[in-house]
């Protein structure tokens, strides 16, 4: 079996490490995110939630 050289080990330790670094700060961006919402539906109650087009139904002809 072939030996895995120093430096190989050590950037693929480091890119394993930086993914999951990333992975965290996306969850926390994003948890900032719905908790930012929720302070401005409190604060605004008659902006609501966005409506997504998607969910309308279609208009009639």
């Amino acid at each position: 079996m072939t030996a895995i050289s120093k430096e190989y080990l050590l950037l693929f330790n480091t890119i394993t490490d930086t993914e999951q670094t990333l992975s965290h700060l996306r969850e926390t961006l994003l948890e900032a995110q719905r908790q930012a919402e929720e302070l401005f539906l409190e604060e605004n109650p008659a902006a609501g939630p966005a409506e997504d087009p998607a969910e309308r139904p279609p208009e009639a002809s």
